[in-house]
């Protein structure tokens, strides 16, 4: 197999923020403001923040010199990476990549700041730390096949993003090609994370996210210091290709790279929920505007998805249509799709509204999922869904190929300041919250980033 490891180390190496297109450059700083907002809701609204922050007190690793945004404590670098990518990733709302079937931003950007506090970095290299811990990321994610390793039940944001954060972290601190090596090796036994909480609604989807960003940087710091990781990380009889999934294709992660930024294929959420009931939501919403019928008058729902899909947000049946918590919601195409029939949006905000509303529920039963041969073949490239209602005894019917967010049919920048006004309004009073998205947007020309932590408090 290619020494897929050195590769992927020569190009941490060699990365300069100046060799960096404009355009990615560009993207990266929107994503940024989209995590940052995000953090700042899920530090204040999670249901799961409380007993993070109060386990990290407890085991004595606040008082440090790392900052966590809209959180006024300090904290050992460890303990931010973890609460920051945790609260990045506790809303379900950051940023993901469709044919890999991750996110990325909560443990690349968490373990990032934290190295970048500890280092007191500019901007510039934040960026160029950020887009390495993508490419890492999201190259291995295609390399080893979302559905493969979906279907070991293994959570692909948390396993490639741990060597995602790594990347990233060791950019910040300096490392040399041999010393990016030994990080990968060692962040190989830290790769993690198991798809079981679909089964009960658990929270550690989102600490697997921050546990990524924690050992990322750790991995980098033990590399930095000399200890010795195994060389073969990624194509090794023992490495990820060959334990995570079932031997992969490393051609995927090194075509076109350091020239072709996956970047650039991430897409943004404009809703709480799964990724793969986006596309859905957007047809949805599509009918509902065309239509305008209420919600009393819907006899029938039907969602076709891909067979990934139908895995994580359709099935068992039964189960989606009786969500019990916020996670049973996001990963609930009946919920999801009860929404916005009856309510014509969908925030964060209405899980808290509507997850005990009788209307809602008695909706969730109407809507059936299937599989849909359109959907499976533009699996994995794109969270594809058709969608058909039937109203007052006619039929309605539409496809959706490209969810809102998608590359392809992307926010425009208005958009992502509207997601982050709506997410920080509560909390950041309207002249911080306007310092705050003008610094993200121009934070390429920042020396430091600490005024990021100072504008979220």
């Amino acid at each position: 197999m290619t020494n897929l490891t050195e590769k992927m180390a020569e190009f941490c190496e060699n990365i300069k923020f100046e060799k960096l297109p404009n355009e990615v450059i560009k993207r990266v700083k929107l994503l940024i403001l989209d995590t940052v907002g995000i953090i700042i809701r899920a530090r204040h609204d999670a249901e799961s923040t409380e007993s993070l922050i109060s386990a990290v007190n407890r085991l004595d690793l606040n008082n440090g010199n790392c900052h966590v945004f809209s959180d006024k404590n300090s904290y050992v670098p460890s303990a931010a990476a973890l609460i920051n990518g945790t609260l990045a990733h506790s809303l379900d709302f950051d940023d993901t990549h469709a044919e890999a079937s991750l996110h990325s931003s909560a443990p690349i950007l968490a373990a990032a700041f934290a190295a970048a506090q500890m280092k007191n970095c500019s901007g510039q290299e934040l960026i160029a730390a950020c887009v390495l811990g993508y490419e890492i990321q999201i190259r291995l994610g295609l390399a080893g096949g979302a559905s493969d390793h979906y279907k070991r039940g293994f959570h692909p944001t948390a396993t490639c993003g741990v060597f995602g954060a790594t990347a990233a972290a060791g950019y910040i601190i300096g490392l040399s090609k041999q010393q990016f090596i030994s990080a990968f090796g060692i962040a190989l036994s830290q790769s993690s994370g198991s798809m079981q909480f679909l089964n009960d609604g658990s929270w550690t989807k989102r600490s697997h996210v921050g546990q990524a960003a924690q050992n990322g940087l750790s991995c980098a710091i033990l590399a930095s210091e000399g200890f010795k990781g195994p060389i073969e990380a990624f194509e090794g009889k023992w490495g990820y290709l060959n334990s995570f999934v079932s031997g992969g294709d490393a051609s995927k992660a090194l075509t076109g790279l350091g020239k072709k930024f996956e970047t650039l294929n991430l897409g943004v959420k404009p809703y709480p929920s799964c990724r793969y009931s986006h596309a859905a939501i957007d047809g949805l919403l599509e009918l509902k505007k065309e239509i305008s019928f209420n919600s009393d008058d819907l006899e029938e729902v039907d969602i076709g998805l891909s067979e990934t899909a139908l895995n994580i947000i359709g099935y068992p049946l039964s189960e989606k249509q009786n969500p019990e918590n916020v996670v049973d919601g996001q990963f609930s195409m009946p919920f999801c799709a009860a929404l916005v029939l009856k309510n014509g949006s969908f925030t964060w905000d209405d899980y808290k509204l509507n997850l005990k509303n009788k209307d809602i529920l008695d909706l969730c039963k109407k809507v059936n999922v299937s599989p849909n041969e359109l959907a499976e073949e533009c699996c994995p490239k794109y969270m594809s869904a058709n969608v058909k209602i039937k109203v007052s005894g006619k039929i309605y019917e539409k496809f959706v190929k490209i969810p809102k967010g998608d590359p392809e049919n992307f926010m425009t920048d208005k958009e992502f300041e509207d997601k982050f006004d709506g997410l920080t309004h509560p909390y950041l009073n309207e002249e911080k919250l306007d310092e705050l998205k003008k610094f993200m947007l121009r934070i390429d020309n920042a020396n430091s980033i600490d005024t990021l932590f100072e504008l979220s408090n």
